[in-house]
């Protein structure tokens, strides 16, 4: 659907001649990789846990939880900053807005659902409390199996031709802020395992050659640590990102 937008006020990009696109908004389909990926693999992970091994299922937990933070903010950034700039902007795209506004709700069902799982599982490792987590996450990824491929074809596309490039960045912010302490690194490491290849294209596109090289050294050490502790060490369990 064709968006129509408003004049420019200063804060609307101005459009140039014979070039409509006004900004650059890959990144949420960047970030929406590391959500499919992410949630798609955690029901065989939570599987993967022993019955009462309550240590491994504290790793895959907080692993989830991780997830979780992350989604939630992502959300919360489009529902507080991206729907009313679309609605004034492109109000033939209405419609897409109030339906993504209707996914929004009904993932955060089910988030919900497997936040107020996760402890107790988390403490006894039984498979009777990681029925309830296995029960979100199925409802989690049915949710996103439909949203994001419709937020993809039907509201990035409008971004790009209604926002600037300032405001494309402050959910880029936003999400990095989101990032739960301690967690830098694995997060990373999972948008960078998330790119179809393997995340080289996003490092030189999105880190400066001093933090590529922390990466190297440091951070990917971190990350595939974290990988093995999520698997339980089983071999080929791991994602690897360069």
């Amino acid at each position: 659907m064709s968006a129509t937008a408003l004049p420019s006020s200063g804060d609307v990009p101005e459009r140039p001649a014979g070039n409509d696109k006004t900004c650059d908004a890959r990144g949420m389909a960047e970030i929406h990789r590391l959500f499919r990926s992410g949630f798609a693999e955690a029901p065989a992970l939570v599987s993967g846990v022993a019955e009462a091994d309550s240590g491994h299922a504290d790793v895959v937990g907080d692993h989830l939880a991780m997830l979780s933070v992350e989604l939630h903010a992502h959300h919360e950034g489009e529902d507080t900053h991206l729907w009313g700039m679309l609605e004034q902007r492109a109000p033939s795209c209405a419609a897409h807005v109030e339906r993504m506004k209707q996914h929004h709700a009904e993932l955060l069902v089910h988030l919900k659902e497997m936040d107020a799982a996760l402890p107790a599982w988390r403490t006894s490792g039984r498979a009777r409390d990681a029925d309830a987590v296995r029960s979100a996450l199925d409802g989690i990824n049915a949710a996103l199996a439909v949203h994001l491929p419709d937020e993809e074809a039907n509201i990035v596309p409008v971004m790009e031709t209604t926002l600037t490039p300032k405001e494309v960045e402050w959910f880029a912010d936003h999400g990095r802020k989101a990032t739960p302490k301690g967690k830098s690194w694995e997060t990373m490491g999972a948008i960078l395992a998330a790119q179809p290849d393997g995340g080289v294209e996003w490092q030189r596109e999105n880190l400066p050659a001093p933090a590529r090289l922390l990466w190297r050294i440091v951070g990917k050490g971190r990350y595939e640590k974290n990988r093995k502790e999520l698997t339980g060490g089983l071999a080929g369990g791991g994602s690897s990102s360069r």
